[in-house]
């Protein structure tokens, strides 16, 4: 069941991404980037890719004393991880890119839950509500959504129209939810995603994600590390940053550059730490 998936997808949200780490050095800017990842639609006569055999989102870990799932090996259909996304807004008829940036209306704050309360340190007239297609791992075109600083939009919108020009691939882009607050550790989320109104983890400040600064990218294939803490708790296989395959985010891809480009900093280069999926424009 595909939606159950989601509900794990926001673990690295909900968990805190950021702890005030100490940036290594920054990647050369010229450094070239991986090549464009994803792959053609699939045809009548081309069944397409073989995805991957797990059920996302059912398989329930035990819980640690910290109120995570217990970490867990990489199970062998998620090494190689690769699933259709499925369409919660409309794609683009077109195929192209399209965005659209406007305010957080009832209907969206109420889709939101409890992901956001006035006790949050940003109010919803400072949020956008933002839309924007996206390239899956299935080369099919979709349509994105996130919650984020309203002062930003406009500089992320360019960011993810670069990333669908050079075919890099998310496995999906929603809003997290009262459901993913709620919801038991699976620990196999893949969510791309960016307001949760809560604390950094480990601190009792708030997270760059309460203020709708951050924005974690494609979480499973780029973890969260930190002494033997892994988030998602069984994406340990993809601590071996030699990977290549798409969707993993390396020092001086075109993920990295872009975001720098807009003035937002990478948890990957972190030394106290490994956030290899958190993009901050707060350096946190």
């Amino acid at each position: 069941m595909r939606r159950v998936a989601a509900l794990l997808a926001a673990t690295l949200l909900l968990a805190g991404c950021a702890e005030g780490p100490t940036a290594e050095p920054p990647a050369d800017p010229s450094a070239p980037s991986s090549p464009p990842s994803a792959g053609p639609r699939p045809t009548p006569s081309d069944p397409g890719p073989a995805y991957s055999e797990w059920e996302l989102g059912v398989h329930v870990l035990p819980r640690t004393p910290d109120g995570y799932g217990e970490i867990r090996p990489t199970p062998k259909p998620l090494r190689h991880r690769l699933f259709p996304t499925t369409d919660l807004l409309p794609p683009p008829v077109d195929g192209e890119f399209h965005a659209d940036v406007g305010p957080v209306t009832e209907a969206i704050r109420e889709r939101m839950g409890e992901t956001w309360s006035p006790a949050c340190p940003v109010g919803l007239a400072d949020l956008a509500y933002v839309t924007v297609t996206f390239r899956g791992f299935d080369g099919a075109a979709h349509t994105g959504e996130l919650v984020l600083a309203a002062a930003e939009a406009d500089d992320v919108v360019s960011v993810f129209r670069a990333l669908f020009a050079a075919g890099y691939p998310i496995e999906e882009m929603r809003l997290p939810t009262t459901a993913d607050l709620e919801a038991e550790p699976t620990g196999d989320g893949n969510d791309t995603a960016a307001l949760v109104c809560r604390a950094a983890r480990g601190q009792t400040s708030w997270s760059a994600h309460a203020y709708g600064l951050a924005i974690d990218v494609n979480p499973f294939l780029n973890p969260y590390h930190k002494g033997d803490v892994v988030l998602p708790e069984r994406a340990s296989a993809y601590l071996d940053r030699a990977r290549t395959q798409p969707g993993i985010i390396h020092a001086g891809d075109l993920v990295v550059r872009e975001f720098a480009r807009i003035g937002w900093s990478w948890g990957g280069s972190w030394s106290s730490l490994k956030d290899y999926q958190h993009f901050s424009a707060t350096g946190r």
